[in-house]
C-alpha cells in the first residue's frame, strides 16, 4: 500500500499534540515548532531534501519518550524541567527503532539534550554529537523561550551567549541567519504553524506493507500504554486478543493485520485525557465522563487524514459505539458498524473487565460473562461475538491469555 510520508508525519504530530495536552493541560505546538525551526536551520546549512524530511521527523518525535509519570516526577508546578529528564531521551530512542525514516540514524533522540562542551548526560562532545541532535537541541531551546514569550532580542542574545558551550557554533550561525527575518518569528504563531510546516516539509510517499505499519502502530501503542499504570498493558492485551479472535474467525492475513493495527491504535485519543480522570479511584462525574468519551473522537481525528487507513480508522474509532445507537462519539447503530468494529468493541470490554482498575480489582470470568451477556441482552453489543471472545480468551485457570 502507498502512504504519504507527509500525511503520516502530521498524524504522528497530531498524536504528540495530544500527549502535550494530556501532560501540560494544553496544546502548545511544541513539537511542530521545534520541527519547523529545525527545518529552517537544516535548509540554511544546505541539507538535501531527504535529510530535511528526516530531520523534521526526528524533531517532531524528539519528546516521544515523555510520559505522565516522568512529568510528575520532575515537575512540581508544570514548569518544563521535563526537558531535563534523561529517561525520556533513552526511552524515545528505543521507541523509534522501527520508525520508517528515509535513512535511519543512530542516537538522534538519545543525544538531543547533549551539550556541545561535553558536559551533558552522556559526555558526548562537539561534532561527535550527531548533527540532527545538535540542531534539535538549539531548536528546542528557542521554542521554549518563544513559548515563554521571551523577547526576540533576548532569545538571540541567550543563544549567542551559549554558543560553543550548550550549542554548536555552526548551528548557531545558521539560526542567526534565519532568525533575522520577521517572517521566521511570525511563522511560529499557533495560527500559522501547521500551514508553515506543510509548506516547508519536502513531500515523499512511501511504499509500506502492513507489517511495516504494524511495527509503527506498536510504537504508538507503547506511548499510549505508558500513560498510566492502569493502562500499562491494556492496548497490548487488546491487540493480543484481537489477533487470537481474528484467527478464530478465519480472517486472512491482511484483514488480521489491519485488526491488530486498529487494536494498537484504538485508544490513541486517550493520550489527551488527564491522568486525574484515568486514575480516579471512584465514579467519574458527568463532566469527567464527557472528557473520557472524547478519546474515541481524537483517535479518529489523529488517523483519518492518512489515505489508505480507512478501515483501520473505522475499526479503531468505533470501539465505544453500541448496536442500539446509544454509544459514542457518533451514536452509530448496528447497520453502520462493521463486524470488525463490533469485534473490537467486545474485545475492549472483555480486556477492561479482566484488568485491575483504580476503582476495582480485575473480575473473574463468570462475572465478566454475566456483565457482557447482560450488555448483549440490552442490545449494546453482539452477543455471539461476545460469547466467542469469552470462551476463547481464557485458559483452564479461568484467566485471559
Amino acid at each position: 500500500m502507498r502512504i504519504s510520508r507527509n500525511e503520516f508525519m502530521f498524524s504522528v504530530s497530531f498524536t504528540l499534540d495530544f500527549l502535550e495536552m494530556g501532560i501540560r493541560s494544553n496544546i502548545t505546538n511544541h513539537n511542530k515548532r521545534v520541527s519547523l525551526i529545525s527545518i529552517r536551520i537544516g535548509k540554511a546549512m544546505g541539507l538535501d531534501e531527504e535529510s530535511i524530511f528526516d530531520l523534521a521527523a526526528y524533531a517532531i518525535l524528539h519528546d516521544n519518550g515523555i510520559t505522565h509519570k516522568t512529568f510528575n516526577a520532575i515537575s512540581e508546578n508544570g514548569v518544563d524541567r521535563l526537558e531535563k529528564s534523561l529517561s525520556h531521551c533513552i526511552t524515545g530512542e528505543m521507541n523509534l527503532e522501527t520508525f520508517p525514516f528515509i535513512k535511519k540514524r543512530e542516537n538522534i533522540i538519545k543525544y538531543h539534550h547533549e551539550r556541545y562542551d561535553g558536559q551533558g548526560y552522556f559526555g558526548i562532545e562537539g561534532c561527535d554529537i550527531p548533527l540532527f541532535s545538535r540542531i534539535i537541541t538549539l531548536a528546542d531551546r528557542v521554542e521554549i523561550e518563544y513559548r515563554m514569550r521571551t523577547d526576540r532580542e533576548e532569545i538571540l542574545s541567550n543563544i549567542a551567549g551559549d554558543t560553543g558551550t550548550l550549542f554548536s557554533p555552526d548551528v548557531c550561525e545558521a539560526f542567526k541567519e534565519i532568525s533575522g527575518n520577521t517572517s521566521f518569528w511570525l511563522s511560529l504563531d499557533d495560527m500559522f504553524i501547521s500551514h508553515e510546516m506543510k509548506r516547508e516539509l519536502p513531500k515523499f510517499d512511501i511504499e509500506m506493507d502492513l507489517r511495516d505499519l504494524l511495527a509503527i502502530s506498536c510504537i504508538l501503542c507503547n506511548i499510549i500504554d505508558a500513560k498510566s499504570p492502569f493502562t500499562g498493558t491494556h492496548t497490548k492485551g487488546i491487540a493480543r486478543i484481537a489477533c487470537k479472535m481474528a484467527g478464530y474467525f478465519g480472517f486472512d492475513e491482511e484483514r488480521k493485520t489491519k485488526l491488530i493495527i486498529a487494536a494498537n491504535l484504538h485508544d490513541l485519543g486517550k493520550i489527551v485525557v488527564p491522568n486525574a480522570i484515568i486514575d480516579k479511584n471512584g465514579k467519574l462525574t458527568k463532566d469527567e465522563f464527557a472528557i473520557m468519551k472524547s478519546h474515541t473522537y481524537y483517535t479518529r481525528k489523529a488517523l483519518e487524514s492518512v489515505k489508505g487507513l480507512e478501515d483501520v480508522v473505522e475499526w479503531a474509532a468505533n470501539h465505544h459505539e453500541k448496536l442500539d445507537g446509544s454509544g459514542y462519539p457518533y451514536g452509530f447503530a448496528r447497520e453502520s458498524l462493521s463486524f470488525e468494529s463490533q469485534l473490537l468493541a467486545c474485545v475492549d470490554i472483555f480486556q477492561a473487565l479482566t484488568e485491575n482498575r483504580p476503582y476495582r480489582e480485575s473480575l473473574g470470568i463468570e462475572k465478566v460473562r454475566g456483565i457482557m451477556m447482560d450488555m448483549a441482552g440490552r442490545g449494546y453489543i453482539n452477543g455471539d461475538i461476545a460469547s466467542h471472545v469469552i470462551e476463547h480468551c481464557r485458559d483452564e485457570n479461568q484467566n485471559i491469555f
